[in-house]
């Protein structure tokens, strides 16, 4: 799955757009490398994404195509805030 497309789906970033130019302007990395907005991800990865200040960790637990709210929560597990 894309990176964008699994920040938007499992909720850390609200929009997909959003996603894809936090991912052209260098905040998201794919452990420990930037990401472009069609890097793929896999499960066991570990994702970055720069806030302003604010550095969120995840662990990638799962990959869902169409999800709801109740399950974009064990999409990841927050590693680091």
């Amino acid at each position: 799955m894309r990176i964008d497309k699994y920040l938007k789906n499992s909720r850390i970033i609200k929009r997909r757009t959003v996603a894809k130019i936090a991912c052209e302007s260098g905040r998201v990395k794919v452990n420990s490398q930037i990401a472009k907005a069609g890097t793929e991800v896999n499960i066991g990865d570990i994702v970055e994404v720069s806030f302003g200040d604010k550095v969120i960790k995840v662990k990638v637990l799962e990959l869902i195509e169409n999800t709801n709210k109740a399950n974009a929560e064990n999409m990841f597990k927050l590693i680091e805030e």
